[in-house]
């Protein structure tokens, strides 16, 4: 089970930012119509004709190993995903921890020489990984079931899990723990959200605000006008919104990935913490994973994509409080009992244009520095 301090990777995948657009410029390599890229020796050529899950299946055992790079044990609960992967059909797993930018970075520094076969990025940075020519695509037998915000249309990146923007307040604190943007408006507690100028949790939760509001990854300003209302009022606390602060009490109400959440409360003291996804809109963002076009073990990267969006896969994230991307799936009833009921999620969106939002996301510290800590009292 995913604990509070390894979610810290979430906040530098989920904000783009000026590392996708560096990334995005120094691309080089070019794709055909069949998304493999042209030049550089592949370990993995395009095959003419899809195989079948049982094919696949069957060369990822000959293959014997699967390499993964972003995908530790401890981060969404992987390490039951690897342990099935290993049991079910005999597959040897390693993984190095990284950024979702060093992985691309990685699979394309090593194309002709492939150590890695498969990894989990921020989404903003699935297309990032195609336009620099190291994914190859590969749909799953669920392909049908994933949204259509979180794949790509051809395969290249999938998104496995989702995180929303949610409230968490301590009961010991806060009387009536807040359900939605008007209690939090109205109410009387200090409220945290961290850092706005560096981490992208923060940047994200104003986002929340703002569409809640009516705005979008465009228009962020009813989230700036949210929270220097707050401001004005005092209401807006300068603490971290980490595992330390919320035990000892020194956050009353905090806003933060409903993952980061609800790991938090669990970790800590579960009766003492109330999640919940605020009622009038929130924003909805995932993590893909993303097969090297070069991989050494191709087919197990396959076969593990293909293991992660199964039922089994799904559920294994959920025990690491990461909400599966598939609805379809039937939690067991004490791993759905730890999470936020789906309906909770009604009026949560995901971002429509990551183009728009590095943007947005650019000129927001500004914004925050002149509209929203002027008024902090």
């Amino acid at each position: 089970m995913a604990t509070s301090s390894t979610w810290y990777k979430w906040l530098g995948g989920a904000l783009a930012g000026t590392m996708v657009v560096a990334l995005a410029a120094c691309s080089t390599t070019t794709t055909n119509g069949s998304g493999t890229s042209q030049g550089g020796n592949s370990a993995a050529p395009a095959e003419e004709k899809p195989l079948t899950k049982e094919e696949v299946e069957a060369k990822a055992k000959q293959e014997g190993e699967v390499i993964s790079v972003g995908m530790p044990d401890s981060w969404a609960n992987w390490k039951d995903t690897w342990n099935d992967i290993g049991t079910k059909y005999g597959l040897k797993h390693t993984d190095t921890d990284m950024s979702s930018a060093e992985e691309i970075a990685k699979f394309d520094a090593e194309k002709n020489n492939p150590t890695a076969d498969i990894g989990d990025v921020g989404i903003a940075f699935g297309p990032v990984a195609v336009e620099k020519g190291v994914t190859q695509p590969y749909k799953t037998s669920y392909f049908d079931e994933i949204p259509d915000w979180a794949k790509d249309k051809d395969g290249n990146w999938i998104v496995g899990y989702q995180g929303t923007i949610s409230i968490i307040a301590n009961k010991e604190l806060v009387k009536n723990p807040p359900k939605s943007w008007a209690d939090l408006k109205n109410g009387t507690y200090k409220v945290a959200i961290g850092d706005v100028q560096k981490a992208a949790q923060a940047q994200m939760v104003v986002l929340a605000a703002a569409i809640a509001f009516g705005g979008d990854e465009k228009n962020i300003q009813p989230g700036i006008d949210f929270f220097a209302d707050l401001a004005k009022q005092g209401r807006l606390s300068s603490a971290e919104v980490k595992t330390a602060n919320f035990e000892k009490g020194e956050v009353e109400v905090g806003l933060l990935w409903d993952f980061n959440s609800l790991g938090y409360r669990d970790q800590i003291d579960p009766n003492r913490f109330e999640v919940a996804i605020p009622k009038e809109g929130s924003v909805v963002s995932g993590y893909a994973t993303i097969i090297n076009k070069y991989a050494p073990h191709p087919n197990a990267a396959k076969l593990t994509r293909e293991y992660i969006l199964s039922d089994a896969g799904q559920i294994n994230l959920a025990k690491g409080f990461a909400r599966p991307i598939r609805d379809s799936v039937k939690l067991p009833d004490d791993v759905a009992s730890k999470l936020i009921p789906k309906e909770q999620y009604a009026n949560a969106k995901p971002i429509k244009n990551y183009k728009d939002w590095e943007e947005t996301a650019k000129k927001l510290p500004q914004l925050w520095q002149e509209q929203v800590l002027v008024n902090v009292k």
